[in-house]
């Protein structure tokens, strides 16, 4: 069972498989956009929390696009209890809420909607003069960071026109069995369910690990949105979702390609400072009871993210 919200009250009877025991993911439920015109330093904030890679995508983003001074950020505690994800600023990494002063983020929700229904999650932008949500879905807040606030920001294009179509293509593409492919394997509930989802994710590594033999990024040579939701699920598996998870038909340290393509990323900047390992394992291995009920966070592997890649000698180059 997972805590959520039904007509504004608080309750635990969303249930996240089906029939077949297969994990099925709710929708996000605000999906309003910035406008460029109502762009101002200070207007927009993003609650976070840098264990969930959704979350991470939009830190990553923020942070290429050279917008830490123009949208600010809250971060969560990586236990999520019963209450949801909640403000704890006496933990290291975590703050309080800055904007609001909430205690747990389903706070915010039903300030935005008292009569919301649907699952609390991050990430969130939250737009401080209407006192309400704008967004809660990861790729539209990175493509929203992208074109609204592009003049407010670095110059860096993390989705050009001319590319968009096949950005979102890849996105499409990587996303259910991959991005959401090992939450599918980690939350099956029969058999059948898990052979499936692990099939799919391992089918989909292999292809993208290929593609990525000949081209640095996964739209050729320049790095994208589909780069940072790729990252965001790969630099977690190694660590989590590989044991974790029981996505442990390979490791990405075992791919020629995937893992070098990993470790140029984290070295890019914008990368490898926006992930906070210490929350994410911590987050995965307590808040899951049902998949690990001693809440036993272990100690390694520690990858090696910062060893050589030699990915520089494929066609392109990061944008900072």
């Amino acid at each position: 069972m997972v805590n959520r919200f039904v007509d504004g009250e608080w309750t635990t009877e969303y249930e996240s498989t089906d029939e077949e025991g297969e994990f099925q993911r709710q929708p996000t439920t605000f999906r309003d956009t910035v406008d460029k015109a109502d762009i101002e330093a200070g207007r927009y904030h993003l609650y976070v929390s840098y264990a969930c890679p959704w979350a991470h995508r939009t830190l990553v983003t923020r942070k290429l696009l050279g917008l830490e001074d123009v949208i600010s950020v809250d971060v969560v505690d990586p236990y999520r209890d019963e209450g949801g994800w909640q403000f704890t600023p006496e933990k290291e990494g975590c703050t309080a809420d800055s904007i609001n002063d909430f205690d747990y983020l389903r706070e915010a929700y039903v300030e935005a909607d008292p009569n919301y229904t649907g699952r609390v999650t991050v990430p969130v932008l939250w737009d401080k003069e209407e006192d309400t949500i704008v967004n809660n879905e990861s790729r539209e807040i990175m493509r929203n960071l992208t074109t609204a606030f592009a003049d407010a920001g670095n110059g860096v294009d993390l989705a050009p026109p001319e590319l968009r179509e096949e950005i979102d293509q890849v996105l499409d593409d990587i996303y259910e069995p991959i991005n959401n492919g090992v939450y599918r394997t980690g939350f099956a509930e029969t058999q059948q369910a898990y052979d499936k989802a692990v099939s799919e994710l391992f089918d989909a590594l292999d292809h993208w690990n290929g593609v990525l033999e000949d081209q640095r990024y996964l739209v050729g040579e320049q790095l994208t949105e589909a780069d940072i939701a790729m990252y965001t699920t790969l630099v977690r598996f190694d660590e989590v979702y590989h044991a974790h998870f029981m996505c442990n038909h390979k490791l990405i340290r075992e791919y020629d390609a995937l893992w070098p393509y990993l470790r140029d990323l984290y070295q890019t900047q914008g990368f490898g400072e926006t992930t906070h390992m210490s929350h994410i394992k911590e987050h995965y291995y307590t808040t899951h009871p049902d998949v690990s009920p001693k809440r036993i966070v272990p100690m390694g592997p520690n990858p090696g993210f910062e060893a050589p890649h030699d990915r520089d000698s494929l066609a392109g180059e990061p944008p900072l």
